[in-house]
């Protein structure tokens, strides 16, 4: 009995301490070694032109729906210039493959929720096995759930039709591959051999780490979906599956687990508070918001590797403004409350899978 009390306060004080390191942590800016203005400035172009485009060919719409390819671009962001422009395509299809998934279950919410288990257990299982590295599944499963939140059924036609859906989506991918590319304008990286592709995506490799990771981004995917099927709104289902993926990230461990969560849930109100203030103050016409695009989208990457609350500040209105633009509305303070209430639930889940992990004694 005396060794059961000691160990029950031995986890106590282990639970307290990792608590108290993950409210620390959001008081503390991580040092990033490296340039990470390249990759920032590219993921804000490719987000901000297509949705230039769009208002310039009188579809904002399009423009808006085919921005988000620009998530191809935080893919692959610490290897090579000649290295990264030979893995984004891949990256690339998978994200078109995963919204033309969505875009073919959007209109029916019991095929949209088997559709999000399902993308989010390949997108898991690859990026795993094969070390895609961050952001890991996290984008194939939000293009997924974007794809399918604009292909929803009105008045019994969809939004968007399918292969527009889809060629917004590729079009986009592809967009961001041709500006990661331009970094091969300069000479001396020019000159530099790439790596086989067999290489960069060597696999697949299961070890005790992928294999946490797998089983608890399953978990987060099969009860945060079915939590939004059963109680919530089956449409908000990729939010809370995207909130738990977010804090499993790439790093097993319980106290990563914790800081994440924390950071997550701390960083989407700050940036929802953000929002709902500056949407109610200001209302910009289309060529400014895409410019107010590219702007979040640079600031959220120079912030993430140094400061994920701060990072999540700036990608909050950024992927309130996608999804609300993508449908052609703009999101109600309630929505962006019901929002909020999907990452609370999300993170605490993704958080609370890190009780899965078992440290090495």
């Amino acid at each position: 009995m005396a060794d059961d009390a000691r160990s029950a306060r031995a986890v106590g004080r282990a639970w307290a301490g990792g608590a108290g390191r993950a409210v620390a942590s959001l008081g503390t800016i991580r040092r990033f070694d490296g340039p990470r203005w390249p990759v920032a400035l590219q993921a804000a172009v490719s987000m901000a032109v297509p949705v230039i485009v769009g208002v310039a060919l009188g579809e904002p719409n399009l423009g808006t729906l085919a921005s988000s390819g620009a998530f191809t671009c935080l893919y692959a962001a610490a290897r090579r210039p000649v290295d990264r422009v030979k893995v984004l395509p891949v990256v690339a299809l998978v994200l078109t493959l995963c919204a033309a998934a969505g875009a073919a279950t959007g209109p029916w919410p019991l095929a949209t929720a088997a559709g999000l288990v399902t993308v989010t257990a390949a997108a898991t299982a690859l990026t795993y096995a094969f070390a895609i590295g961050p952001p890991g599944p996290l984008f194939p499963m939000i293009a997924f759930g974007l794809a399918a939140h604009v292909s929803v059924l009105e008045d019994g036609a969809r939004h968007l039709p399918f292969g527009t859906v889809v060629a917004a989506f590729a079009a986009g991918t592809a967009f961001s591959c041709l500006v990661a590319a331009t970094s091969l304008l300069r000479p001396a990286i020019r000159r530099e051999a790439a790596a086989p592709l067999r290489v960069l995506i060597a696999g697949p490799r299961w070890d005790r780490v992928s294999t946490e990771l797998f089983v608890r981004a399953m978990i987060v995917a099969v009860v945060g979906t079915a939590v939004s099927v059963a109680a919530v709104d089956p449409e908000r289902a990729y939010w809370t599956v995207g909130a738990g993926l977010a804090v499993i990230g790439a790093r097993a461990g319980r106290a990563h687990a914790v800081e994440r969560g924390l950071h997550r849930i701390v960083g989407t109100a700050a940036g929802a508070a953000v929002f709902v203030v500056v949407a109610g103050a200001i209302s910009p016409p289309p060529l400014v918001l895409a410019l107010i695009l590219g702007t979040l989208q640079f600031g959220a990457q120079m912030l993430v590797v140094r400061h994920y609350a701060l990072a999540l500040v700036c990608i909050t209105p950024m992927v309130l403004i996608l999804a609300g633009a993508a449908r052609g509305t703009e999101p109600t303070s309630v929505v962006v409350m019901e929002r909020v209430l999907d990452t609370v639930v999300g993170a605490l889940l993704g958080a609370a899978t890190g009780l899965i992990h078992r440290p090495r004694r």
